[in-house]
């Protein structure tokens, strides 16, 4: 159970979140019939080893709810107990994720990542309202509210993807709504600037980009990096997080640029690794492979990651001087804990 009543989230989220949370994929057997438990509890230790205070458990992966929930069980069972477990709130419909929601809450998650499912078509910002509130009001959980481009909220509500307006009426109404997410508006920084400024004082604001995360945070308090693909640059994320929180801006600064030829392959291959507004986790999970994770097999349906994309991102981690695997591209398909 969650360390804290449902009208302490916002508290408990100011006192805990600070750091950076990773994303947890689930790994499968090799004959894909059921999760991997060594595989997940690999990836947990590594996380912790690596610095971050928790780890997003994705969903978006063709995974059953009961194998989710025991995928959850596993990394909190693995896990210390300050290392906060995130529930990704990506199923298919309300039903289902109210469901799923009060199911993390059971095998242990502390805070929910609130997504929208690929069907679900607002045409007014009460229909995302009234989403929204659903979801809430049916956890004790702290919730981390979304605001992103994925969704398809822009331009058809707003540009910024979930306005203003509309987040002061949800953190007015649901008193679990103790973070927000804020990409908003992506790739601008309009909509964190908005979001500290508004509601800095009354919930956590998550940079999650590291690429904007390390130069606003010199300016701009930013306590938590949440939840990102930030294993593939292994502890790198957690070590700038606390250089910035001691206001060793130019040392972080060293971090921002020795990143970049990484950064840049990312980048530069986000075109054809993400299309359909559906991130490829594939692809995440090979670049935690790079830097000691799990790696392995995904069922179907999945996107792919090839040859030359691989390549890529594994020249930008040389060209970085984070000594990633060099290990056969072969092995990722495996896993290092094949089961």
């Amino acid at each position: 159970m969650a360390r804290y009543n449902r009208d302490e989230a916002r508290d408990w989220a100011r006192e805990t979140l600070v750091g950076a949370v990773n994303c947890t994929i689930p790994s499968f057997t090799g004959d894909l019939k059921a999760i991997n438990e060594k595989a997940i509890r690999h990836d947990t230790r590594l996380a912790r080893e690596h610095g971050f205070i928790g780890t997003l458990g994705v969903s978006e992966v063709a995974i059953t709810l009961p194998e989710y929930l025991n995928f959850l069980r596993i990394i909190k069972d693995e896990a210390s107990d300050d290392f906060v477990v995130v529930h990704h709130g990506s199923w298919s419909d309300l039903a289902q994720n109210i469901e799923a929601v009060n199911g993390a809450e059971e095998a242990g998650a502390e805070l929910v990542l609130l997504s929208y499912p690929p069907n679900f078509y607002p045409e007014t910002e009460q229909d995302i309202y009234d989403y929204t509130r659903a979801v809430c009001d049916a956890t004790n959980l702290a919730v981390m509210l979304f605001p992103m481009y994925l969704w398809g909220f822009s331009p058809r509500i707003h540009p910024s993807d979930i306005p203003v307006r509309l987040i002061r009426a949800l953190i007015d109404d649901c008193p679990n709504i103790a973070v927000i997410k804020a990409e908003g508006g992506f790739p601008g920084i309009q909509g964190v600037i908005e979001c500290h400024r508004h509601f800095g004082a009354e919930v956590v604001i998550s940079m999650p980009i590291e690429a904007e995360l390390i130069p606003l945070s010199q300016i701009m308090p930013i306590q938590l990096s949440a939840t990102s693909d930030h294993e593939y640059y292994g502890p790198m994320i957690p070590r700038v997080m606390t250089l910035l929180r001691d206001k060793k801006y130019d040392e972080a600064a060293d971090i921002y640029w020795q990143l970049s030829p990484a950064r840049k392959a990312k980048a530069g291959l986000a075109g054809t690794l993400h299309g359909g507004a559906f991130l490829n986790r594939q692809a995440w999970k090979f670049q935690g492979w790079l830097q000691g994770y799990n790696g392995g097999p995904l069922r179907q349906p999945t996107q792919r990651i090839h040859d030359q994309q691989m390549t890529v991102l594994r020249k930008g981690l040389i060209d970085a001087g984070l000594n990633p695997s060099m290990d056969p591209f072969r092995d990722f398909f495996t896993g290092r804990n094949p089961a």
